[in-house]
């Protein structure tokens, strides 16, 4: 009893670690947004995006440490699948999303390419080199640049127009999303533990415990960020979060993570991958359909990552 009720409380601070979290990125990433010059959505695209992908980047590089390529590539491309299917579909169904041209213009079709990109990387020899790590970090430094360049051209113009607003000073934005940061790996790490005990309880493998519970617990960060922000009506840090979270966990983590150590003879499924790049391209009819996420639309996101956990649970139990 003593144990299950210290797990109910990790449970409790790992939520309350997600949502404070969550609440401080949006805050701290708007406000320099407003400061810097350039919009919420590429806050969202790059620094709150970056940010939210710190538990993937530290599992991957570790993993690839202990040499365990199926865990790197697999914590990619299955957080990638949670991030769209799950993570929008959820944002959706709370409130429909509001999606700039911008995204439909670059962002979306450079996500697409990445994950594309991966599909070739890993069928060519089952892992990714440093050869091909190189690659994916270069583009990941021309997204990062072109993302920056395009938006304070475009709020050039309209700098003069711009109403005065009380903007939180620098150095606190910063140490809130310093806060922010702590509070959601923290928060991830805590309520992931409690899931796990939970799952042993159930009677659940360790192969879908990883496979579902671990790929969704390196994705709460982003989870709660977008979630967030959807109530709050920044659909813009909403969407940018999780179309740069799955561009940076592509060229980024595995742009870094085998130049640490080179992924090989990884043995990943198949319909994973195919999975990440099907639900990376139906993204962009459904942002195109009256320039939102409906409802409706985000409904079948979560019934196709229910599909793909079904799926899951009966190939690996």
């Amino acid at each position: 009893m003593t144990e299950f009720l210290l797990h109910l409380l990790y449970a409790v601070l790992g939520i309350a670690g997600l949502y404070y979290g969550a609440e401080f990125l949006v805050k701290g990433g708007v406000s320099i947004a407003r400061r810097a010059g350039v919009s919420p959505l590429v806050i969202g695209l790059t620094l709150v995006a970056f940010a939210t992908s710190a538990p993937e980047l530290v599992v991957s590089v570790s993993a690839a440490i202990d040499g365990s390529s199926d865990i790197s590539l697999g914590n990619v491309v299955g957080s990638n699948i949670c991030n769209i299917a799950l993570i929008l579909g959820l944002c959706a169904c709370i409130t429909p999303m509001v999606v700039q041209r911008q995204i439909l213009r670059f962002d979306s079709h450079f996500m697409v390419g990445s994950a594309v990109l991966l599909a070739v990387f890993y069928l060519s020899g089952n892992g990714v080199n440093r050869i091909q790590a190189l690659v994916l970090l270069a583009g990941m430094i021309v997204y990062v640049v072109w993302n920056v360049y395009a938006s304070r051209k475009e709020n050039a113009a309209a700098e003069t127009e711009k109403t005065e607003e009380k903007l939180l000073p620098l150095w606190q934005s910063l140490l809130l999303i310093v806060l922010a940061l702590a509070l959601l790996v923290a928060g991830a790490k805590i309520f992931l533990r409690s899931a796990v005990f939970f799952a042993g309880k159930l009677g659940l493998s360790e192969a879908v415990i990883g496979l579902t519970i671990v790929a969704v617990g390196t994705s709460l960060p982003e989870l709660a960020t977008s979630v967030v922000a959807a109530i709050k009506g920044e659909d813009d840090i909403a969407i940018g979060n999780v179309v740069g979270s799955n561009i940076f966990n592509i060229l980024c983590i595995l742009g870094i993570t085998p130049l640490i150590a080179p992924l090989k003879n990884a043995a990943l499924d198949p319909v994973d991958m195919g999975a990440m790049i099907l639900v990376s391209i139906l993204l962009v009819p459904m942002m195109r359909t009256g320039w939102k996420i409906s409802r409706k639309e985000g409904a079948a996101l979560l019934i196709l990552y229910a599909g793909y956990i079904t799926y899951l649970l009966c190939t690996h139990t």
